[in-house]
């Protein structure tokens, strides 16, 4: 069965490993390329105002091109770069673990599918740890001072 493979830890560190070795590729040969991420894994910093994130897909297109090519930032666990949004091209540093992206496309070519990308345990743990972490934060009587 599918779910067999794609939910296999071994097997999401082998798409890691490819992904790496892929967007490494691209950035050695100085090529601009395109990425389709699961976004329930991204990170943005700052926040991206609420008018903007909800017009987000689960799964957008970030296309790495002039400034923000010239940002990326990449490790065996995560992608990150500098990013415009919205029609006031409100700036953030998306930060993406690397199982989370579904495709590295070059023009009108896709070079990788990464179906870990539709794993849920694989990619929402990020923005949930997140959550749950600032509620506590808030919940917590002695920090009242800081909201």
């Amino acid at each position: 069965m599918i779910s067999d493979i794609i939910e296999n830890n071994d097997f999401k560190n082998i798409m890691i490993k490819q992904i790496y070795e892929m967007i490494n590729f691209m950035l050695e040969k100085d090529s601009e390329f395109a990425i389709t991420v699961n976004v329930e894994g991204a990170t943005f910093s700052p926040t991206l105002p609420t008018s903007i994130e909800k017009k987000l897909s689960k799964f957008s297109l970030f296309v790495l091109s002039n400034y923000t090519y010239s940002t990326i930032k990449i490790d065996e666990k995560v992608i990150s770069f500098e990013a415009g949004f919205g029609t006031e091209n409100f700036g953030s540093t998306v930060t993406i673990p690397l199982e989370s992206i579904f495709q590295i496309v070059i023009e009108d070519s896709i070079l990788l599918i990464n179906p870990v990308a539709t794993v849920e345990k694989f990619n929402d743990s990020s923005k949930a740890s997140l959550h749950k972490s600032i509620n506590v934060f808030k919940n917590n009587p002695n920090n009242q001072k800081f909201q």
